[in-house]
């Protein structure tokens, strides 16, 4: 049995492809009982969640340390915690001091959404750090993560954060940006244009604090930031 605390866009995502194999509970603080019943999950207490052999964390990175106090002294002894944070640097820190030592943790980020994973899991990218857990059962989870044919990516959070600095928080601000600008469909365009307008559509989709937390607390977020914006400056002096 996996317990999941959230039931955000991912957190209904994680319900749904888990149910199909398992069965699953869920904790969210507001009702939302008949959409996670329609995963095929089961609505659960915080502390139903949490005695459970797998945790997973599907909350917002934001509040991800006072989630981590809250459910420490509930969960099981040998207790599997897994979070799925866009960053993954701090979240394994906190991790590793707020939790009991006879807690396992893995450290992944599920390099995918709710809309680009909506119909298959097959060929989409999943990042593990295996933080404190036992070979075997870490064994284990990669094998049924590649039946579901998901490609895995295997490194330390701090190689991820300094990637995904440029692949993902790069990419949203870049997103943002167009939309702040107004970007829109135009009857004169090109292949180019509709790739960027591809990008602002995907980034419109997520949620504000989403693309904040990326940011924010990503090590490396503002520093790639910075260099993007000193390039572009470069070239339009360049043009002048």
């Amino acid at each position: 049995m996996i317990g999941i605390i959230g039931f955000g866009r991912f957190g209904k995502l994680t319900a749904r492809y888990l149910a199909e194999d398992f069965e699953v509970l869920v904790f969210n603080r507001t009702d939302k009982s008949a959409e996670i019943k329609k995963t095929g999950a089961r609505k659960a207490s915080l502390k139903t969640v949490c005695q459970q052999k797998i945790v997973i964390l599907c909350v917002p990175i934001s509040t991800f340390k006072e989630v981590l106090v809250e459910i420490g002294p509930l969960l099981k002894r040998d207790a599997l915690v897994v979070d799925v944070c866009s960053v993954k640097v701090y979240p394994t820190q906190w991790m590793k001091k707020s939790l009991p030592e006879t807690a396992s943790i893995l450290a992944t980020h599920p390099i995918f959404g709710p809309d680009s994973a909506a119909d298959s899991l097959k060929g989409r990218k999943i990042f593990l750090s295996p933080v404190r857990i036992k070979k075997k059962q870490y064994q284990k989870i990669k094998t049924y993560l590649a039946s579901k044919e998901l490609v895995l990516i295997e490194s330390t959070p701090e190689d991820h954060d300094d990637q995904i600095a440029i692949s993902l928080a790069l990419t949203h601000f870049i997103g943002r940006s167009l939309s702040e600008f107004g970007a829109s469909e135009l009857n004169i365009d090109s292949e180019g244009y509709k790739r960027l307008l591809h990008i602002l559509d995907v980034v419109e989709h997520d949620t504000w604090q989403l693309f904040y937390d990326m940011h924010q607390y990503n090590p490396y977020a503002k520093e790639k930031r910075a260099a993007f914006m000193q390039a572009m400056q470069n070239i339009n002096e360049r043009l002048d």
